[in-house]
């Protein structure tokens, strides 16, 4: 399995990098987010909602669970880390074959209910502000999606 990595310097680099990547992303697009407590989930997220031209503020869904912005694709946010039964049907699938990129922090809480093609990404806390950012390409779209990325 391939894998991408980009250290960035400061949550405005990590930022940058999710818009970047997000000016790529399709109606349909499933991103999986982990990471520790603080390592930047929900800053990589507001860096997708601005290169969907999300103008609304993001945060975390952390006690709502699934969150939607509108812009050039919708954005389903989603923080299943309080899940207590991860088989529960919660609608997961309406939101992973919807019109719109959903990105799902603590995503292996519901392993099961994921597509098994998707972009899985992992953020480690540096240094100071510094993040290393791996991605994990499930699929053939998401194996081009990082080597357009990364050219």
């Amino acid at each position: 399995m391939n894998q991408y990595t980009i250290n960035t310097m400061s949550s405005e680099q990590t930022c940058q990098f999710a818009e970047r990547l997000a000016r790529l992303l399709k109606p349909g697009d499933v991103i999986a987010l982990e990471g520790d407590l603080g390592a930047g989930k929900t800053t990589f997220t507001k860096g997708l909602a601005l290169g969907l031209d999300i103008k609304k503020t993001v945060n975390s869904p952390t006690f709502t669970i699934i969150k939607e912005y509108h812009g050039r694709l919708p954005l389903y946010h989603m923080d299943v880390y309080r899940i207590e039964n991860a088989y529960e049907d919660l609608g997961f699938d309406e939101y992973f074959e919807g019109n719109g990129v959903t990105v799902v922090e603590w995503a292996h809480i519901i392993e099961e209910q994921l597509p098994s093609e998707r972009l899985t990404i992992y953020l480690y806390h540096g240094d100071h502000d510094t993040r290393k950012i791996v991605l994990v390409p499930s699929g053939k779209r998401y194996e081009q999606l990082c080597k357009e990325i990364f050219s």
